[in-house]
């Protein structure tokens, strides 16, 4: 009884994130021809210029590039909408997997530039970023929609027909601001409730793991170094690079003053000798053990199972995001 009645919830709390997740979903719209401009931003001038445009690559080339504007994504991350649009309107021709979507969302003050499989290695993720960041970007910060996506729709065609268009010469002209650019990583566009879960995760895991290296004798120390890389790392999928640099920073002293601290306290002593004796002792529920190594190791004296899965989507992921 007690089984199906945690069953019971535990189907019940995934139909709830799954509603919730849908709920928050904006809709993918019809694609109705190659300029879908669903937010209104571009004049009727502008929009059969683009579409001629791209129609004429895609006579050229087999290549299907389109373009999607819509006013806001109720809270979705940019990368996760456009992978759902690609999936939608199949763009490029079977098996050379050769389209592109530009998505501009102008509340939210996004955009992406989506590549299919068989176009990644001529449109680079770095390639539409620097379009992004070059045409499309300074335009849109002006008020000047048609311009923005005008300019990067020609750059993007340019590109793929092997051609280098004058416009990516007026990269900036300072050098550390070049640098910066090239090597920024700003907080990750994720929605917060998506951002509240995997944080969860995350940090549930390597939480765990350090509180055991504070409150563990020997193996501790061997937790310190070996946690460091992922306290760099995973976060910042959460809180962003300077999020993840305060984490790391805390840590690194944090850890070292806390297990100092600890090591002073009867218990710690205690079990550091139950460890050089017997080889084994409890701490916090968790039963510890030398392992015959070392390094050490450790136990639960309680067990759990779970698991973790995802998935992913037709175009790959490649290409680039930026914001305004």
């Amino acid at each position: 009884m007690i089984a199906l009645h945690r069953r019971t919830m535990g189907a019940s709390l995934w139909l709830g994130l799954l509603a919730f997740g849908i709920a928050l979903a904006a809709d993918v719209p019809y694609l109705t021809g190659r300029v879908t401009d669903n937010a209104e931003i571009l004049s009727p001038a502008a929009r059969e210029r683009i579409a001629a445009a791209l129609k004429a690559h895609e006579d050229a080339t087999g290549n299907q590039v389109a373009v999607l504007t819509l006013p806001t994504l109720d809270g979705e991350s940019v990368e996760g909408y456009a992978t759902r649009v690609f999936e939608s309107w199949k763009l490029g021709q079977k098996g050379k997997d050769n389209g592109v979507l530009v998505i501009v969302v102008p509340k939210d003050r996004k955009m992406r530039i989506e590549v299919g499989y068989g176009l990644e290695g001529t449109l680079t993720d770095v390639e539409a970023s620097r379009i992004i960041r070059n045409q499309m970007t300074p335009q849109f910060k002006n008020g000047n929609y048609d311009q923005g996506v005008e300019d990067g729709v020609r750059t993007i065609v340019a590109t793929l027909e092997g051609k280098a268009p004058a416009a990516d010469a007026a990269a900036p002209a300072s050098g550390s601001h070049a640098a910066r650019s090239s090597f920024d990583i700003d907080t990750p566009d994720l929605p917060w409730p998506m951002r509240i879960l995997i944080g969860a995760f995350i940090f549930g895991i390597i939480g765990l793991f350090t509180v055991v290296g504070i409150m563990t004798p020997g193996v501790g120390w061997f937790l310190y170094l070996f946690l460091i890389p992922f306290w760099a790392m995973f976060p910042l999928i959460v809180v962003g690079t300077k999020g993840a640099l305060v984490l790391l920073v805390t840590y690194v002293i944090g850890y070292p003053i806390a297990k100092l601290v600890l090591a002073r306290s009867p218990w710690y002593a205690k079990a550091a000798q139950e460890l050089k004796s017997k080889g084994r002792t409890t701490i916090g529920g968790f039963t510890m053990t030398t392992g015959g190594s070392s390094s050490g190791g450790f136990s639960s004296s309680s067990s759990s199972s779970g698991g973790f899965s995802g998935g992913g989507g037709s175009s790959g992921g490649g290409g680039a995001s930026g914001s305004w």
